[in-house]
């Protein structure tokens, strides 16, 4: 399946293709909330974006003419706070994945707000638009001479023990960092000493988290993972997910056509219908085994500046500070890098 297209008038008032996508992922290439917040909404309002392919250099443009969904990705959703009200008003459905990890004392993200800010942060967004469209990401679990196990699902619980009555669901990833070789280039800059998760350890974090979970209660899944941790109550995750979308938004009935969802009569006794999905969505621009459907992601890769040294979306800091830098110069040009 393929977006819609339809034609718009760009920033210089030239008449341009542009895809019209249902579903806009914001971003898994950068943190818009954080540091593009003030751009997403004027571009928002002009009701288009462009983007470059990473890989093949190709710009395209992006209309927000169909969008029916917006899925926000951040480590620190405040600057966007200000903006609720707008989102609240002007965009149709949207859900918020939060990762939310506790490396303060190693310094494994740079220029992100210390724990105990971000908690705060986290139970003030659930508070302002639900604790249904707040996903905590503990994301990625990451091995080193100083974290082990133990240390690392300690960092979880003194997480999960503050928030747990702020959200209703855990995505959890194990830093993979053998096949990203700019990943370990960084680490290797930073003198960072890391250890590759293999099965065994997995299922050691796994079992952890599941004792961990029988005073949260949440549901629990891990992101982009093969190995099957069914066994500690731990599913694959979707983190664009047609059944959460379902679930919160199936009064919005061009979303739910779009998914193909049909919806039985309810019964005489008032009991809800049941849904039947007609569709496979499955984003096949995404790895194996990422269980998305599909959306359009409007990030750009280097954009960053979080300095976070696991990332895979920044070659460097340096290339994504300049990057930033560029966009402060233009902070409302059609794309994120202000070209």
């Amino acid at each position: 399946m393929k977006w819609d297209f339809s034609k718009i008038l760009n920033d210089n008032g030239e008449e341009v293709t542009a895809q019209a996508p249902v579903i806009i992922s914001a971003s898994r290439s950068t943190d818009i909330p954080t540091f593009y917040s003030n751009w997403f909404v004027e571009r928002w309002k002009k009701g288009h974006v462009s983007w470059k392919n990473p890989f093949n250099g190709v710009p395209l443009y992006i209309s927000f003419e169909k969008t029916r969904l917006v899925v926000f990705w951040t480590k620190n959703p405040k600057p966007m706070f200000k903006y609720i009200d707008f989102l609240n008003e002007n965009i149709p459905n949207y859900y918020f994945h939060f990762s939310l990890n506790d490396y303060d004392d190693e310094c494994l993200e740079g220029k992100v707000p210390d724990v105990n800010s971000r908690i705060d942060t986290f139970i003030k967004l659930s508070e302002n638009i639900g604790k249904e469209k707040v996903i905590w990401r503990f994301d990625p679990m990451i091995l080193t001479d100083k974290i082990g196990i133990d240390e690392l699902l300690r960092k979880a619980e003194n997480v999960g023990d503050r928030i747990f009555n702020y959200t209703e669901k855990m995505v959890i990833s194990f830093a993979d960092i053998a096949i990203y070789p700019k990943v370990q280039n960084n680490l290797r800059k930073e003198d960072i000493s890391y250890i590759e998760f293999t099965q065994p350890l997995m299922e050691e974090v796994a079992s952890g988290i599941m004792k961990l979970n029988q005073k949260w209660n949440f549901e629990i899944a891990t992101c982009s993972e093969k190995i099957d941790l069914d066994k500690f109550g731990i599913s694959h995750n979707k983190c664009i997910d047609d059944d959460l979308i379902i679930k919160l938004f199936s009064q919005d009935k061009a979303l739910m056509d779009f998914l193909g969802v049909e919806f039985e009569e309810p019964t005489l006794f008032d009991l809800p219908g049941k849904k039947r999905k007609l569709k496979v969505l499955k984003d096949k621009g995404q790895r194996e085994d990422c269980g998305c459907i599909m959306s359009k992601d409007i990030g750009q890769y280097n954009t960053c500046p979080h300095e976070c040294v696991y990332c895979y979306a920044n070659t460097s800091k340096e290339t994504a500070f300049k990057n930033y830098k560029a966009h402060i110069e233009n902070p409302f040009a059609e794309t994120i890098t202000g070209k």
